[in-house]
This record gives C-alpha cells, structure tokens and sequence, in this order.
C-alpha cells in the first residue's frame, strides 16, 4: 500500500465526493427532465440517466474502499492494511462504457435497424476494450501493462474511427437545427475517452514516484469519468431536446 501525504490523500477523497455529487446531480437532472423530451428520445435519456446512477454507486463504493485503506490521525495517513478496491472502476465501467455509445446512437434516431446494428457493434467492442484493459490496470509491471494497453486500445481506435467516419453520412441526414449538437457529440465522446489510455499510462512514464502515480490515476479517472457520464448525459439530453422542439414545430 502506498504511503500517502495528507494532501494526496485529500486529493483523492475530494475527488471522489465531487463524483458523487456530479453523477447524483446529473441523474436526478436526467429523470426530472426526460418527460421535456419527445417518445423516441426518452430511451436515449433513460440510459444516460442509468449511466450517471450506475456511476454513483460504484463511485460510493469506491470511495468507501478509500476511506477503509487509509486512517488519519493528527494529519498523518496510514495505511491500515485493507486493500483499496479499484476494480469497482472497472465494473463500472463493463456496465456504463456500452451504454455511453448506444445512448449517442439512440438520440441520434438512425431509420430501420440501422441504429441498433450500429449500437450493438459499438456496445460489443466497448465491452472488449475494457476486459483488454484490466489485466494491465492491476499488472505491476510496466512491460505487461503496456502489452494490455496496446491490446485494449485497438478496439478503441474501431470505436472511434466508427464515430468519425462510419456516422457521417448518418449525422449529415440529421435535422439541421441539431446536426450541429450531433457532430459535436462525436467530438466531445472522443474528447473525454481519450482522457482513460492517458491516464492509464502515467504509472508506466513513472510520473513522480509510485504514490504520486497512485494519486494521478485516481484522480484522473474520476474527472474522465465526471465529463464522459455526468457531462455527456447532459449534452444527449440537450440533443433531445433540441430535435423534440424540431420535430414538433416541423408537425405543427
């Protein structure tokens, strides 16, 4: 167990409580205000309200686990030799990953059985890029962990080379007043994705030390976790409304 500074450790604990709230936060947003949106995006929403509260109770869980690791007494951190149980990330990850990409491809409304071909090949790969993934997270040396990283981030790099080039023709068909909002939910997926191999590699470049990794890691994941659930939930819900109100006045 790394020997921490009190104010790693806050770093760390801070971090965690601010995903709680985000991911809280977002999913009674999300719920409160899916009726705003018309039948066919409600499941779009849904899911990403399902994500942010997935999210939450593995971030709970994981911040629980923290607190059990480590003991604080006059400002000073010891380890207490119960293990920190970072495979809660990962699991939260196996169940939220494919829902994030299947949640763009449902608020995008793609016509016949397209979109579900479409989100059951995303959901698929997402599934394996992170299985590719965790035996190099919990590896301790650096040779597998970068043997592991290299496997998971080819599934990656089809995932958003789908994004980029498999739903343009999809995203120029959209409706004009959120084709913009579309596009940029590509762009903001990749943005915030790209965050999780940066961080899985600082304990490979040797950033500051073990401990200092140790730190860097979990706080790295916790604000790609914020942007790419909470953020990105947000954001379809705004897709939603946006094409809802379209669609409407285009009815009307």
């Amino acid at each position: 167990m790394e020997q921490l500074s009190f104010a790693q450790y806050s770093l760390v604990y801070n971090s965690f409580s601010f995903v709680i709230a985000a991911m809280g936060a977002a999913t009674i947003f999300l719920f409160l205000n899916r009726s705003q949106v018309a039948p066919p995006y409600k499941t779009a929403v849904t899911i990403s309200g399902i994500v942010t509260i997935i999210a939450l109770y593995h971030y709970f869980r994981i911040f629980q686990s923290w607190e059990g690791a480590y003991a604080v007494v006059n400002g000073a951190v010891t380890a207490t030799g119960r293990p920190f149980n970072d495979a809660y990330r990962y699991v939260d990850w196996l169940l939220t990953v494919p829902l994030l990409v299947t949640e763009l491809i449902l608020v995008m409304r793609l016509p016949g059985s397209e979109g579900t071909k479409k989100a059951t090949k995303l959901a698929v790969l997402a599934v394996i890029m992170i299985l590719l993934g965790y035996p190099g997270e919990i590896a301790t040396e650096a040779s597998t962990r970068w043997l592991w990283w290299g496997l998971s981030m080819i599934p990656f790099v089809i995932i958003q080379y789908e994004l980029f080039v498999g739903l343009r023709a999809s995203i120029e068909a959209q409706p004009a007043a959120a084709r913009g909002l579309v596009s940029a939910g590509r762009y903001i997926t990749v943005g915030t994705w790209f965050f999780y191999p940066l961080v899985f590699v600082l304990p490979m470049i040797g950033l500051g030390g073990t401990t200092a990794a140790h730190v860097s890691v979990q706080v790295g994941y916790s604000i790609a976790d914020v942007l790419a659930k909470a953020a990105f939930g947000i954001f379809i819900y705004s897709i939603a409304l946006k094409k809802s109100q379209f669609e409407g006045a285009v009815a009307h």
